[in-house]
């Protein structure tokens, strides 16, 4: 079993920056590849970005390329997600997932998720 619980997450004006935090605890943290979703009220949940087990490969949704970094210190048992240059549009839960093997961009084959965090843009 892997548990995640992620924070960072608040109101920010567009323009401006936060950075989500997805704490690990159970099995093995260093072996699977971590994606980060998001759900905006009415929407579907969607892909935001997911990076490999060791962090040398990363992969982004096409909408926030360049604001967006994701990264991982296997050391913490930790993934961050760097937000740049928020926009409304960016205000959804997000959520973090784990699961063994590589990354991916479909929510269903991760099967361990934290509770989210609620990130909100202002324009």
């Amino acid at each position: 079993q892997v548990q995640l619980v992620e924070s960072g997450g608040g109101l920010v004006q567009a323009g401006g920056s936060l950075r989500l935090s997805c704490a690990a605890s159970g099995r093995t943290f260093s072996s699977y590849a971590k994606g980060w979703f998001r759900q905006a009220p009415g929407k579907e949940r969607e892909f935001v970005a997911a990076i490999s087990w060791s962090g040398g490969s990363t992969y982004y949704a096409d909408s926030v390329k360049g604001r967006l970094t994701i990264s991982r210190d296997n050391t913490k048992n930790t993934v961050y997600l760097q937000m740049n240059n928020l926009k409304p549009e960016d205000t959804a839960v997000y959520s973090c997932a784990a699961r063994s093997g590589g990354y991916s961009t479909v929510t269903l084959v991760y099967p361990y998720w934290g509770q989210g965090t609620q990130v909100t843009v202002s324009s």
